[in-house]
């Protein structure tokens, strides 16, 4: 696909979920949501050759060895092929996507959680620490092209995680995040319809 056409998939799809904001954008830097252990900041990496794209295991997984049942839906995120899994309840649905995981082990957090809050166009907040470091970054960016979040940001039981879009599809396929598991907009945009608060979900 060429960048002007996702470029177009990826306006109509935020014009689809919200309508474009009016005026300009805040100018902020490219941020994202940390984790809630080390409450850190997932900054702009540098996609050089230290952070490689990933595709040789990206490949369709069964449900069965992860999970014991689908319901109310169920996502599997494979931090070593980069791919989130996603199943419906009834298992008619099946949907893989790359994502852009933690750029360490130590920033990943792996184990079981759910959907608990969906926004559709996010507001991105810098947590306490943060601002404390870097005082200079703003207390909030709104929904738009320099919102790290993307389009769409489904919240998890561990604070300050998100499954969300991202501004930057540079960082899909690669170890290039703070914690956060980045989707291509429209990526997201598909999974937010197809999920529900209370969708099981896990990280291996």
């Amino acid at each position: 696909m060429s960048k002007d056409k996702a470029d177009r998939i990826g306006r109509r799809v935020f014009l689809r979920s919200g309508g474009a904001m009016a005026a300009a954008w805040i100018a902020a830097p490219a941020l994202a949501q940390g984790d809630s252990m080390r409450d850190s900041t997932e900054v702009e990496r540098d996609l050089s050759e230290a952070t490689k794209r990933n595709i040789s295991s990206f490949r369709a997984l069964d449900w069965a060895p992860y999970f014991k049942d689908t319901r109310n839906g169920a996502i599997l995120v494979d931090i070593t092929s980069r791919a989130l899994h996603f199943w419906s309840e009834d298992r008619s649905v099946y949907k893989l996507y790359p994502t852009s995981v933690p750029l360490t082990d130590d920033m990943t957090r792996l184990g079981r959680t759910e959907i608990t809050q969906k926004v559709e166009l996010p507001t991105w907040r810098p947590t306490p620490s943060m601002k404390r470091e870097n005082p200079d970054w703003p207390d909030a960016i709104p929904p738009g092209p320099a919102n790290p979040l993307g389009t769409h940001a489904l919240h998890l039981t561990w604070t300050y995680y998100r499954i969300h879009g991202t501004h930057d599809p540079r960082k899909i396929g690669r170890r290039s995040s703070s914690g956060c598991v980045g989707l291509y907009n429209t990526h997201i945009f598909e999974l937010f319809a197809l999920t529900k608060v209370g969708t099981q979900v896990l990280l291996i």
